[in-house]
């Protein structure tokens, strides 16, 4: 049997709550429940991949970018 819990949030995210209904009448609990199952990862980073966003970051600080279009110049992408 479920638990009743009552909490207090702001109406903004009650009406956030609100838009993710399947159903009108849908419970919060569904919506709750949804949405912790889509932040919930199985998988998670492996040393290489977080070693890899590391990377990725210093370049960033360092200025190694490039904005959209020199991307897709350089990968030969028409718009």
């Amino acid at each position: 049997m479920a638990a009743t819990t009552t909490i207090c949030i702001d109406p903004n995210t009650k009406n956030m709550l609100d838009s993710l209904k399947v159903y009108k009448n849908g419970s919060y609990n569904s919506v709750v429940e949804r949405l912790i199952k889509m932040a919930y990862d199985n998988d998670p980073l492996t040393d290489e991949e977080i070693a890899g966003i590391e990377e990725s970051l210093e370049d960033i600080k360092a200025g190694r970018v490039y904005s959209e279009k020199e991307a897709k110049k350089m990968l030969d992408i028409d718009d």
